[in-house]
């Protein structure tokens, strides 16, 4: 007893009206029991109950401190709380047991004196992403049993899920925060009709971020009982419910069938774990004999660890003054206690966490897999293989099978389908202009309304992909589609099929899925009178520059021609007159045409050059055949007009679907005046509004534009650009899980072929076949770019011919002959040409002809004297 040294007081602060509490007060004593036995230093402990009541833990605090002058505060405090505690006795410090930590980025006043014995809070949250992204659910609803009115931690915790989520792919639908259920004075009330909201949403995966034990007992016992807890329904718990699974009764489990949750590892193999849990059932049973459950949970071994490593730091600062040093040896606490390794790192446990990933079936609970924020799930968690294979972010592994609420073996969906006591409502256009896409008729013999189309057939051919059911009923929808989509973001609707088009305004409000059909803002007019009734319809074979060339060409060969045979003294190209002369060389240009020439041919030259000639004419004459029969048999549709600025010019009608976006899109994006729109509701009126001159032109989305000329193809097409949309699509509420789904089945769908299929279908039902609803609106005259190697070649033949026969006609012509020196010579270049042109006359020259060279010559030395 002469050895016995008191230490400073610590202050308990538990609520000992909770399991959590009891099991703490239980722990901190059986430490201060085992470090006196160890030390014989005594650790006077001072616990103030709060019975369940939060609102006055601060003061309860400040006074067990002015009262008892201890030195450190252990037990649940909140951020806010311990703020308070240390702004009012800086002296003091603050050891907190929240099932998770705040991280001091996130506290707007992190007390300078605070040292949380849990893991920082993104560690549970990123485990709850991890869950939640393994399994695929884009949206949840979260649930918090929030302590004080005062407290951020609710925030605080939303926003660090939030973040994590975003990594999974997912988002937070809606979040419920509960009052502590000991504040409630009909608590089971106030569930239930908490409950009844949360039934009433679409989303069906809820997660408890933190609750008491008591507020989850009535939780579940009144989701239960209100058809919660049955197929289709997912519910995660978090580490705080999870630990105390092992001490609740049977009656609770069975109303928690299918949750799945994780809780902190821990070795509870050890031989002192099990001389813990052996002396901690016993003083446990001894104090509450009314419990049915003795083990000890992570809350007792956490207590256990933190009141031995007060003690350890004060008994380490005995003598030593000052606050800052016990709270400096406090914080470098390092050992391995019975919760698992004991150090700090910015007031929170350093060592990262493993969790056990529950799921409560049967009477108990099993373990399917272990989560740790290195290695990620695992079914046989082994570290040192699990470091060789370190992915990171904790989002990867594998699950063991999990048993669903219900009894479901394959995972929920998480969002409610309907089913057939409440099938999903989706609107379908009434009122659509053109019924082949979704067409409403009510049958009076059988008291109903049946909904078919085009659309209707490719939504139950796409549903029919996806690998689970759902009930819906189709209801007619009688407004206009922004009513329509607007009304499936009011949830008046789960969702809308038809010819709906994909808009940036309508995609803010609405998820739309893959577009299953391309579309345009698309022009259709009336087509020109028929081109065949024109009197010189033939020209329109070939252009007008190839109809110059052919000439030309012709007139250049037949002169070659000519030339070249008049050269050879070819009697039937002699005339008497220089009239006869260009007459024949005309008619002869014209009948070789025609292969219908009489004039003999002498010169090989000339044959050459008529061989090439007649080819080109026979390839011409071939394709003009040719473009002229495509040109009467083969209809031609021209549009009337194609200038979109004409019709502006002009203050034009123009007509369009008066149901439709198209209205808007002309006025704020085409600039159209809106007295100049004329809003047609019915397919059949267009024509009667065409033939009237009431529009000149209408306006369709391209679908609908093919569904027209389908069914009015003599007389109409479409003419101008076409503007990009963003093509028909099924409309869901944002965030819906339908939108990725249906999007994948349409993918699917549309690759084999099917959406083709029915889109053939539709429009083999109309007046027209598919010939005749070519719009093609082209010129289909030739020209001369299509012959032109041909015309090359003869056109070079025909040169050489041209040249050889003017050297010849200079050389057997003397009259010619001197004239061309003399102009030669005149130029100065006279006398080297004169001496190549005399010495290439002939011995065969007649003498009358030298004589005629003596006297040129005698006439050339008197003109050049001169």
């Amino acid at each position: 007893m002469n050895n016995l040294v008191t230490l400073g007081g610590i202050g308990g602060v538990l609520d000992l009206s909770s399991r959590v509490g009891k099991e703490q007060k239980i722990a901190m004593e059986l430490a201060v029991q085992d470090f006196y036995s160890s030390t014989c230093y005594n650790l006077p402990i001072h616990l103030k109950d709060l019975h369940g009541n939060f609102v006055h833990t601060a003061s309860d605090v400040i006074k067990l401190v002015e009262e008892k002058q201890v030195q450190v505060i252990l037990g649940v405090l909140t951020l806010e709380e311990a703020s308070l505690v240390s702004g009012f006795n800086n002296g003091t410090t603050v050891i907190s047991l929240p099932p998770t930590a705040i991280s001091p980025r996130l506290s707007p006043a992190e007390p300078p004196h605070l040292i949380q014995m849990s893991h920082d809070i993104r560690i549970h949250v990123r485990c709850i992403a991890a869950l939640v992204g393994h399994f695929k659910w884009r949206k949840l609803t979260t649930i918090y049993e929030q302590r004080n009115a005062f407290s951020t931690e609710t925030d605080l915790m939303i926003t660090e899920l939030s973040e994590s989520l975003q990594n999974v792919e997912s988002t937070i639908e809606h979040h419920f925060t509960f009052p502590p259920v000991s504040s409630l004075k009909n608590s089971a009330a106030f569930i239930s009709n908490e409950l009844l909201k949360l039934k009433s949403l679409n989303n069906r995966v809820f997660v408890i971020l933190k609750s008491s034990l008591e507020f989850a007992i009535l939780l579940f016992e009144r989701a239960n009982q209100m058809g919660m807890m049955g197929k289709g329904y997912v519910w995660i718990i978090s580490d705080d419910l999870s630990s105390q699974l092992d001490s609740i009764g049977q009656p609770v489990i069975s109303n928690m069938q299918g949750v799945i949750g994780f809780k902190s590892n821990f070795v509870d193999t050890s031989d002192s774990f099990e001389e813990f849990k052996h002396r901690f059932r016993k003083k446990y049973i001894s104090e509450y004999p009314e419990e049915e459950h003795f083990n000890p949970s992570i809350n007792a071994l956490r207590a256990y660890d933190a009141t031995w490593m007060i003690a350890n730091a004060m008994a380490t600062a005995e003598g030593m003054k000052g606050s800052k040093i016990l709270f400096e040896n406090i914080l470098s606490s390092n050992f391995n206690g019975l919760s698992g390794k004991i150090s700090f790192n910015n007031g929170k446990l350093e060592e990262p966490p493993t969790f056990r990933v529950m799921n409560v079936i049967g009477k108990s609970y099993r373990e399917i897999a272990t989560w740790s924020p290195e290695f990620g799930f695992s079914v046989n968690f082994n570290e040192e293989k699990g470091r060789d294979m370190r992915i990171g972010n904790g989002l990867v592994g594998e699950l063991g099978s999990v048993y669903w609420p219900g009894g479901e073996q394959t995972v929920p969906e998480g969002w409610f389908l309907g089913n057939k006591e409440k099938p999903m409502k989706i609107g379908v256009p009434a009122r659509g202009a053109f019924n082949q896409f979704v067409n409403v008729r009510y049958d009076q013999n059988q008291n109903e309304t049946n909904v078919a189309g085009f659309s209707i057939e490719v939504f139950e051919a796409v549903v029919k992909q996806l690998s689970y059911n759902f009930s819906y009923v189709f209801v007619p929808y009688y407004g206009s589609y922004d009513d329509m989509v607007a009304d499936v973001y009011n949830k008046r609707l789960d969702a809308a099929v038809g010819d709906t088009e994909i808009m940036a305004d309508r995609y803010k409000i609405a998820g739309f899925s893959q577009p299953y059909m391309e579309s345009g803002l698309v022009m259709v007019v009336t087509v020109k009178p028929d081109s065949t009734k024109e009197s010189f319809m033939f020209l329109r074979a070939f252009t007008m520059k190839m109809w110059l060339l052919m000439a030309v060409m012709s007139l250049y060969t037949g002169f070659v021609v000519w030339l070249t045979e008049n050269v050879e003294s070819n009697p039937d190209f002699e005339s008497s007159s220089v009239s006869h002369h260009v007459g024949k060389m005309l008619w002869f240009s014209v009948t070789v045409l025609s292969f219908a020439q009489r004039e003999s041919i002498r010169s090989n030259l000339s044959r050459f050059v008529l061989a090439t000639w007649l080819f080109v004419i026979v390839v011409v004459t071939v394709c003009f055949t040719a473009s002229l029969t495509s040109i009467i048999t083969v209809q031609r549709i021209q549009p009337s007009l194609v200038s979109i600025e004409y019709l502006q010019r002009t203050n034009a009608a123009v007509g369009c679907n008066g149901n439709s976006f198209i209205v808007q899109y002309l006025i704020n994006v085409l600039h159209f005046k809106p007295e100049n729109i004329k809003k047609i509701n019915s397919i059949r009126d267009y024509p009667e509004a065409f033939e009237k001159g009431e529009i000149r032109a209408a306006y369709f989305v391209a679908p609908h534009a093919k569904v027209f000329l389908a069914i009015y193809c003599q007389g109409y097409t479409t003419a101008g650009p076409s503007y990009k949309l963003g093509g028909f699509g099924f409309v869901f509420r944002k965030g819906s899980p339908l939108v990725n789904d249906i999007s994948e089945a349409i993918l699917k769908v549309t690759e084999s072929g099917k959406i083709l299929e029915l889109e053939k279908h539709m429009l083999s039902a109309s007046n027209c076949n598919s010939s005749s609803i070519d719009i093609s609106s082209g010129d289909t005259s030739l020209g001369p770019e299509a012959f032109s190697g041909l015309l090359i070649i003869s056109g070079c033949i025909s040169a050489v011919a041209l040249l050889i026969s003017v050297a010849r006609l200079l050389t057997t012509s003397p009259l010619i002959l001197s004239f061309t020196q003399g102009i030669l010579l005149r130029r100065r270049i006279g006398r080297w040409t004169s001496s190549f042109l005399s010495r290439s006359d002939t011995t065969e020259e007649s003498a009358s002809s030298e004589r005629a060279q003596d006297s040129m010559g005698i006439e050339l030395a008197a003109w050049n004297q001169t």
